[in-house]
């Protein structure tokens, strides 16, 4: 029998008409407030799809009766101290997050073999993983950018794929999206969801959380989805519930419609500020009004992808015919689309709600026709720049520097050419025959081409604010054809009036699927954006992940010998420090055809409004009002993008065409054959497992290990892009006879703690404030200034636990299970913040790791914290109450204070999930005693 259809205690199982003639059955949400004697039709649409799931799973053991009269009554504003227990329809994993997460299921399975039953450790929950996060930016500028970009892609991560297809065979819902078909996201938004799922007659939302902290794109689509942590992932993957506090629910009012010239990232950027200010950490988000209702599906999944940029779990749009419109253009089945339609009928939950409709905990407004164009950074998404300012803020953020630098003179590198870190000439032939030069109101590099028309720079210049990477980067803004293809229109009329790009700015296009390159070739404007040096690098997340590959060595010197700001501007929700590049200090955010137009500057310090994009045919100049497209002309070419018939056609055959993917063998076998690998080994995690959890204890006689400032973010804990040779991460590897040029990046050694634990506070703009005057990952040990990772292999040595400090937002941005992981491996036994961000709060709790929060206005720097005191933490010794007040005991020369701290061990589950020392053995433990 299927699920939710043994199991009915509040009658609600009902048939369902189908506008084909066929009925289905449901769990009706009409018939639960009958019986409840309730107004569910007022509760936030978002909290009735996770009720409907509440009452479909009801089984009186992992979710009882109680837990659905809890959240059916549901008030705005009461306490939240509830926990709900959420069985989501599937999960959803890139390969970041996924291979990592594999490996703790082949861990994991390891485990219950050795105690006698590995057939209890299989997914029972459908997995998709997508392959995105591997593809870099080595070659640009060249018409075969995207097959070396690809070839080097599977040189680098042959092992990791290997891994991959032996997932595969071993887990039996465990399914694999090849690399170079598109991101999680805009595959997930096009194609992986159902809109509603069916099984043996019974239908119900299609619902998923994801490893990827913007898993919330597909928000937009009406879809309730977050990103989670990949050890929370594995655990519902595993067939327990996602736990997660009742949530307050804001309601953000939309008004009006958007004006000409203002895109959907200029409204994401306000949203981002307004929310970000409003403090929605932990909650939903839920948009209604008739400025929802204008916005098109790809509007509302632009928003809806920066959830974690502006704190909320999700940022909601509830279902109307413009998502039923979406499923149809985007060649989903009529069948699909009737049951959809139909079922959310059925539920009362079709329309974009006006005000007044629903209950919320508070309402926002925001006037769509105030929206004027934007930018964010330099290092921030939340810190939002109107375009006119931009140049004034710039100034005002780095100071006034006139001072231009020289590049030394020589052959241009593969890079700047498009070839990777080969020379110039060793690039395949025609790779660097159209570098376009660019000629405006500033000095242009004298550019000769030798007899192999490799690329020589004779003379070039940088200063303050210019312009070294931009990139159409995936993730936001590239599922959306409305900036897509306004940025082709740019192109296309920029080109028309002489402009050009210079050739030592990286430019990249990066999109979300190869649906994007379809339409705009035939809309005749990928030529366009490749005359610019906008052409294909890759299907996948590159520049905003941090795969914006190697500058120009030239480019590099200068810039370090000289502390040059130098600028990337992209198209994607991420621009934290040394993210993008690490010789890059100024990253700004901004919607696709602004990327065009300040790669054509060739610098942040332009005010647009006045002042030339640079000078065209004979001279002229030419401004941004010149070349930016109307909505006419947007419109004109919008039918490129809304062909049903494209969009079954790409998604069809993932194998078909792609040698690179199908000539990667697979493992067989239910257990994977662990061996010495530096991509892949078996995490320590079940090392002497047993049936009964260990004592946790509290914490005594622990030593600071690091004390961090204000939005340390999940990249400053455990970086994704390159090794540094010099690092313990570089050192390890090299030790273990890794060459240099095969480090790959952090992401992709995920599958290795050895790398991983090593590369744990790493960043190279990492702040530890114990060491002051001091960037990357270094801290004090007994008076010696040494590597973060150095210190707490002795402080382990010596059996001393250790705590690190930080101030607000502590662990925002992506959901980086690795930064909790080598949290727990360095041995830290607690992080004390003043605030954390949701993901990885619950991820260091799944870790076993304590997060306390500090309460009232007591901060690092009230209390007079300076790293060489001893601590504890005590309270924790026998039963723990989710978030109960602890006792921090600072000692320091025979003086003692204690400071009272909130335990951020938020739920009942999380609890049991501390004292198993963790979710995994906890999830364990519960199969093998089933």
């Amino acid at each position: 029998m299927a699920i939710g259809m043994a199991n009915d205690p509040f009658g609600t199982l009902q048939e369902f008409k189908l506008a084909s003639g066929t009925t289905g059955k449901l769990h009706s949400l009409p018939a639960l407030a009958k019986t409840l004697k309730l107004r569910l039709e007022r509760l936030p649409v978002s909290l009735r799809i996770v009720l409907e799931s509440l009452v479909r799973n009801c089984d009186g053991n992992k979710i009882t009766e109680a837990h659905v009269r809890q959240l059916a009554g549901w008030q705005p504003n009461a306490p939240r101290s509830a926990e709900i227990p959420f069985i989501v329809a599937r999960i959803l994993l890139q390969d970041f997050t996924g291979v990592p997460l594999l490996c703790d299921l082949a861990a994991m399975r390891s485990a219950a073999a050795r105690l006698g039953n590995a057939a209890r450790v299989e997914p029972l929950v459908p997995v998709d993983l997508v392959i995105d996060h591997s593809i870099q930016v080595d070659y640009y500028n060249a018409s075969n950018a995207l097959d070396l970009n690809m070839k080097m892609e599977f040189q680098r991560n042959a092992e990791r794929y290997r891994f991959l297809k032996w997932g595969m065979q071993a887990f039996a819902t465990f399914k694999v999206v090849p690399p170079g078909i598109g991101i999680v996201h805009q595959v997930n938004l096009e194609y992986l969801s159902r809109g509603v799922h069916e099984r043996s007659g019974l239908y119900y939302p299609d619902t998923l959380v994801g490893t990827d902290s913007h898993t919330t794109m597909i928000n937009g689509l009406g879809v309730v989805g977050w990103g989670v942590g990949g050890i929370e992932a594995e655990a519902g993957m595993l067939g327990q519930p996602v736990y997660f506090l009742t949530p307050d629910v804001v309601g953000v009012h939309l008004k009006g419609r958007l004006r000409e010239g203002a895109t959907a990232t200029d409204l994401v950027l306000n949203v981002t500020e307004l929310l970000r200010n409003a403090k929605v950490v932990g909650q939903f988000v839920e948009f209604f009004g008739e400025g929802a209702a204008s916005l098109a599906v790809p509007d509302r999944a632009t928003i809806g992808n920066m959830a974690p940029e502006y704190g909320a779990t999700m940022g909601f749009f509830p279902i109307d015919e413009a998502t039923v419109d979406y499923l149809r253009i985007t060649g989903r089945s009529e069948k699909q689309i009737d049951a959809f339609a139909a079922y959310y009928r059925a539920q009362n939950m079709f329309g974009m709600p006006v005000p007044g409709q629903c209950d919320y905990s508070r309402v926002l407004e925001l006037d769509l026709q105030r929206i004027q164009p934007s930018v964010a950074g330099p290092s921030r998404p939340q810190d939002r720049i109107e375009l006119p300012a931009l140049k004034s803020r710039f100034a005002e953020l780095f100071g006034e520097r006139p001072t231009r630098y020289p590049v030394k003179p020589g052959p241009a590198s593969a890079e700047l050419a498009g070839g990777g870190d080969q020379s110039a000439k060793n690039l395949p032939n025609g790779s660097a025959k159209n570098v376009v030069e660019m000629v405006d109101n500033r000095p242009t590099p004298n550019l000769v081409r030798d007899s192999g028309e490799n690329v020589m720079e004779r003379a070039a210049d940088l200063g303050n604010g210019d312009v070294l990477i931009a990139a159409i980067t995936s993730c936001t803004n590239t599922s959306n054809p409305g900036v897509l293809l306004a940025a082709g229109l740019l192109a296309r009329n920029a080109v028309q009036k002489g402009l050009a790009v210079r050739p030592h700015i990286k430019t990249s296009l990066a999109p979300g699927s190869r649906v994007v390159t379809e339409y705009l070739r035939k809309a005749g404007l990928l030529s366009c954006l490749e005359k610019l040096g906008f052409g294909l690098v890759g299907y996948g997340c590159t520049t905003c992940i941090g795969n914006s590959g190697p500058l120009d060595p030239q480019l590099e010197e200068t810039l370090g010998r000289n502390g040059v700001i130098a600028a990337a501007v992209l198209s994607g929700n991420r621009n934290f420090e040394a993210r993008i590049h690490a010789s890059i200090k100024a990253n700004f955010l901004m919607s696709p055809p602004l990327v065009v137009a300040f790669a054509i500057a060739g610098r942040i310090g332009i005010d647009m409004s006045r002042e030339p994009l640079g000078r065209g045919t004979a001279g002229s100049p030419v401004f941004l009002k010149d070349v930016w497209p109307s909505e006419e002309e947007i419109a004109e070419v919008m039918h490129y993008a809304t062909d049903p018939a494209m969009y079954r056609t790409l998604y069809a055959d993932f194998t078909r065409d792609h040698p690179l993917w199908n000539a990667i063998p697979a493992t067989g076998g239910q257990l994977y054959p662990w061996h010495k690998s530096s991509y892949i080994a078996e995490p320590p995690f079940f090392a002497g497992f047993g049936m009964q959890p260990a004592d946790m204890g509290a914490i005594r006689d622990a030593r600071a290990l690091a004390i961090f400032g204000d939005s340390v973010t999940t990249d400053h804990i455990s970086p994704a892009g390159s090794i540094e040779p010099a690092s313990p991460a570089g050192k390890y590897l090299q030790e273990n006879g890794v060459a240099v040029r095969d480090f790959n990046s952090y992401g992709s050694r995920r599958g290795n703690h050895e790398v991983m634990l090593r590369g744990t506070f790493a960043n190279v703009r990492i702040k530890n404030l114990m060491v002051p005057g001091t960037e990357g990952g270094m801290t004090l040990f007994k008076g010696e200034k040494l590597p973060i990772y150095d210190a707490a292999m002795r402080y382990r040595a010596e059996g001393c636990p250790t705590i690190v400090f930080a101030g607000e937002e502590y662990g925002s941005g992506s959901s980086r299970d690795w930064a909790a992981k080598g949290t727990q491996l360095l041995g830290v036994k607690a992080v004390v913040a003043k605030s954390f961000e949701r993901i990885h709060r619950s991820n260091l709790v799944g870790m076993g790791v304590l997060p306390c929060q500090l309460k009232g206005s007591d901060s690092v720097q009230s209390l007079g914290i300076k790293g060489d005191e001893t601590f504890d933490v005590l309270g924790i010794e026998s039963v723990i109450k989710a978030q109960q007040d602890v006792a921090l005991i600072l000692r320091k020369e025979g003086s003692r204070r204690e400071i009272p701290v909130r335990l951020r061990i938020d739920t009942p589950v999380e609890v049991d999930y501390y004292r198993h020392g963790g979710i995994l053995p906890y999830v364990l433990r519960q199969l093998m005693a089933d």
